[in-house]
C-alpha cells in the first residue's frame, strides 16, 4: 500500500493550475483566487490623522495640566485646517488630517471648553492619539499576493488602497456524480436493499466551499456504457472528475473498466484508516474542447472514508488546481483526554474540543457513522501503530 505523503505527493504532480484569469469587481471577489498581487499606489493612512475625537495640540504649549489653550479651528473628518498656531489648539474628530504644526492629540474627555478656549487637564506625550501617514500600508508595497484566497479581510484591504477591481483564476470546474442501483434521493421512497445518497450532498457541499463550480450528474446507473457516457460529458467542459464508488473490481463496480477505456486509471490502496482505496487518473476530451484531458479522482463509497479522503487529499489536490500557494491544512498540538490503541495504518481519527482544552475521542469510529463528522471537530492525524495515552500531544486538523 502506498503510504499518505506518497499518495498525496502523486496527487499534487498531477494537479494542473488553472490559468485563465478574469477581472470582477473587488466587492465581487471574494472566495476567489487571486491571480496577481496587489501593490498599493498610496499610503495608508494618506496623511497623520487623529484616532480619537478631542483637541490637537503642540505639546510644548502644555506643559503642566490645566492649560489653555484659544480653539482657533474645527476640523472634522473630510476637511483640513490651517497651519496650528502656538498658543492654539483646533478641535478635531476622529479620522481627520493633523493640522500642520500639531504633534498630539487630547480626548475630549479630558478637556473642558468655555466658549472659545478649552482648558487641557493632561500633559500630553508627543504622538499621542495620532495614526501616522503609511503606518498601515506604504505606497509601493505589495498588500496582496498572488495565490491568495480572498476574504472579507482581503478585499476590504484591496478597497482601501482603491483597488476597484481584482485579477482571479477562474472557478475550477468539477464534475460529481454517484454510482450505484442501490442508491435513492432524499424525498424518494426507498426500495428494499436501497440507501440515500449523503456522499452527493457532502462532496458537494465541501466543493461548493471550496469555491468550485460543480457540474451535479447525480446518480449513474450501475451500466459500463452509461457510465462511459457520463463520463464523456463530463470530461467535456470540467477540470476534474469525482466519483464516489464504483471502483472496486467487483462485477457491477464499472467505474474502472469505464475510466480506463476513456482515459488511464491507477487503483491505490493507501495505508490510511478510513479511506483506503483511491483511484486517480485522465478522461480524455474530444478534439477541440481544450486541454487533452480531464482529472478523475474516485473516492470509496463509505460515507466516512468519502469525507475524510476528500479533506486529506482531494482538497490539496483542488487547492493547488486553483491556484494556491499553500494547500496543506494548519495543524495544531492538543492533548489527548482519551486512550486509544493504534492502528498498523496512519489513522484521522474523528474527534473534538473539550472544555478544558482537550479531545474527545468519537466512540465509534467506523467508515460507515457518518454522524460522527457532525459530532467532531477536526480529524487527529495518527502515525502509524501509535497508541495514544491520556495526556499525550497529538496532531489535530480543524475542520
Amino acid at each position: 500500500m502506498l503510504d499518505f505523503e506518497d499518495a498525496l505527493a502523486r496527487l499534487l504532480a498531477g494537479a494542473v493550475p488553472v490559468s485563465e484569469v478574469e477581472a470582477l469587481p473587488t466587492q465581487s471577489a471574494a472566495g476567489r483566487v487571486l491571480a496577481q498581487g496587489l501593490r498599493s499606489t498610496l499610503d495608508v493612512p494618506p496623511q497623520d490623522n487623529t484616532s480619537m475625537d478631542g483637541y490637537a495640540v503642540r505639546c510644548a504649549d502644555v506643559t503642566a495640566a490645566g492649560a489653555q489653550l484659544v480653539v482657533a479651528q474645527r476640523i472634522p473628518a473630510g476637511s483640513v485646517g490651517h497651519v496650528l498656531a502656538p498658543g492654539t489648539a483646533a478641535r478635531i474628530f476622529t479620522g481627520a488630517p493633523l493640522p500642520a504644526g500639531a504633534d498630539a492629540v487630547v480626548m475630549q474627555e479630558l478637556c473642558a471648553v468655555d466658549g472659545g478656549v478649552v482648558t487641557v487637564n493632561h500633559v500630553p506625550r508627543v504622538g499621542e492619539w495620532i495614526r501616522r501617514r503609511g503606518e498601515d500600508i506604504a505606497a509601493g508595497s505589495e498588500v496582496l499576493a498572488a495565490g491568495t484566497r480572498l476574504s472579507a479581510a482581503h478585499v476590504g484591504v484591496a478597497a482601501s488602497v482603491g483597488a476597484a477591481q481584482l485579477t482571479v483564476f477562474r472557478r475550477l470546474r468539477v464534475a460529481l456524480f454517484s454510482t450505484g442501483d442501490e442508491l435513492a434521493m432524499p424525498g424518494e421512497p426507498l426500495k428494499p436493499g436501497g440507501i440515500y445518497n449523503s456522499n452527493r450532498y457532502t462532496l458537494r457541499a465541501l466543493l461548493e466551499g471550496l469555491g468550485c463550480e460543480v457540474a451535479d450528474f447525480g446518480i449513474v446507473p450501475d451500466q459500463r456504457d452509461a457510465t462511459r457516457a457520463a463520463l464523456r460529458e463530463a470530461a467535456a467542459d470540467n477540470d476534474l472528475i469525482l466519483t464516489s464508488g464504483g471502483v472496486s473490481v467487483g462485477e457491477e463496480d464499472h467505474v474502472k473498466p469505464a475510466v480506463e477505456a476513456e482515459g488511464t486509471l491507477d487503483l491505490w490502496k493507501i495505508a490510511i484508516k478510513p479511506g483506503k482505496p483511491l483511484a486517480f487518473g485522465a478522461v480524455r476530451r474530444r478534439v477541440g474542447a481544450g486541454a487533452a484531458a480531464a482529472a478523475f479522482i474516485g473516492l470509496p463509497g463509505n460515507p466516512v472514508s468519502s469525507f475524510v479522503t476528500f479533506l486529506m487529499l482531494v482538497r490539496p489536490f483542488i487547492l493547488k488546481a486553483q491556484g494556491l500557494s499553500a494547500v496543506t491544512p494548519r495543524a495544531q498540538s492538543l492533548r489527548a483526554d482519551f486512550e486509544c490503541k493504534g492502528d498498523p495504518r496512519r489513522e484521522f481519527l474523528r474527534a473534538r474540543i473539550n472544555a478544558a482544552g482537550g479531545l474527545e475521542l468519537f466512540p465509534n469510529q467506523s467508515s460507515g457513522v457518518l454522524t460522527s463528522c457532525v459530532w467532531a471537530d477536526g480529524l487527529i492525524d495518527n502515525p502509524p501503530g501509535q497508541a495514544i495515552r491520556r495526556g499525550d500531544t497529538v496532531r489535530f486538523l480543524p475542520f
